[in-house]
């Protein structure tokens, strides 16, 4: 039994993580069941396909392409030393979602360095994400469409946050998100793929900020993010990896992909702001960003 092939591949598709095999030339031979939940991807649509086709997209928290430069999996192979990192990867259906993965080298009988196995799991707590979604669901405050919280629940959020700086002195930030050429992606495609375009970017900034943040749809193709704990460098950094992170985004099209950009203004809040005058700071910032040529981030360091 111990020398059972089909055993360890059965024992592994029971597991809750995604696990997969390379070979030397970064191959895939192996794609267990937990790696198919929590990809999209199908053990057919990956097995003898190269991790170095991007497959994944793997990028770390900058945007930067893991699969391009600084595969943890390719310098498991150069060296044999374990690896650990906490990556996006890049959903079947499009949109991205946090991972932490583990690589470890293989070795055959005599020592010799014969492919990896990478271990991957679901970097967002089902159980957290049910307890927020359950309470907002309560207050009748989610954006049909897009599952995050209305506008509504933002203003709230917003008057709240404030409150709490005027009285303890505590700051927060808001980024102010919309989508660019969006009018052309309805005219050119159907509304029924922008609302595809909604749900992922949706998806993807939600997953892009800490558990304690709070993004939520403002109206048509505007987001809402309120970043807690910062200052404006803090800021500056969470606002381009959202940015860096919807560009790096590839939404299924036909046989081709859809890729779009955000334009972000981002702001502290001040002591004497109202609601409005904040939000009003954040959406001019923006439209900055659309007349500097878009896809960037504006950051008010006032």
């Amino acid at each position: 039994m111990v020398d059972n092939p089909s055993l360890y591949r059965d024992v592994l598709d029971t597991i809750y993580d995604g696990v997969y095999f390379l070979d030397r030339q970064r191959k895939i031979f192996f794609w267990n069941k937990g790696a198919e939940r929590i990809t999209g991807y199908r053990a057919a649509d990956v097995m003898g396909r190269s991790c170095a086709d991007d497959i994944l997209c793997h990028v770390d928290k900058q945007g930067r392409h893991l699969c391009r430069e600084g595969c943890p999996a390719a310098d498991v192979l150069n060296d044999g030393q374990r690896r650990e990192a906490e990556v996006y990867l890049l959903h079947k259906n499009g949109y991205r979602k946090p991972v932490r993965i583990r690589v470890a080298p293989i070795e055959d009988a005599s020592g010799r360095l014969v492919g990896v196995m990478e271990i991957f799991s679901d970097d967002t707590s089902p159980e957290s994400l049910r307890r927020r979604v359950a309470l907002l669901e309560k207050l009748s405050a989610l954006d049909p469409l897009t599952q995050l919280p209305n506008r509504r629940s933002m203003e709230a959020t917003i008057a709240s946050r404030l409150a709490e700086t005027q009285r303890y002195e505590v700051t927060f930030g808001v980024l102010f998100i919309d989508i660019d050429h969006f009018k052309s992606v309805n005219d050119t495609h159907g509304h029924e793929t922008g609302d595809h375009v909604l749900r992922i970017v949706a998806k993807t900034l939600a997953r892009s900020l800490r558990p304690f943040d709070l993004s939520g749809r403002w109206g048509g193709e505007e987001f809402l993010a309120v970043i807690l704990n910062v200052d404006a460098a803090h800021l500056g950094v969470v606002a381009e990896r959202v940015r860096a992170l919807i560009a790096e985004t590839r939404i299924p099209l036909d046989e081709d992909y859809l890729r779009v950009s955000v334009s972000i203004g981002a702001t502290l809040a001040r002591p004497d702001d109202s609601p409005e005058a904040l939000l009003n700071r954040a959406d001019r910032l923006m439209y900055q960003c659309k007349m500097e040529g878009r896809n960037r981030v504006c950051l008010d360091n006032a």
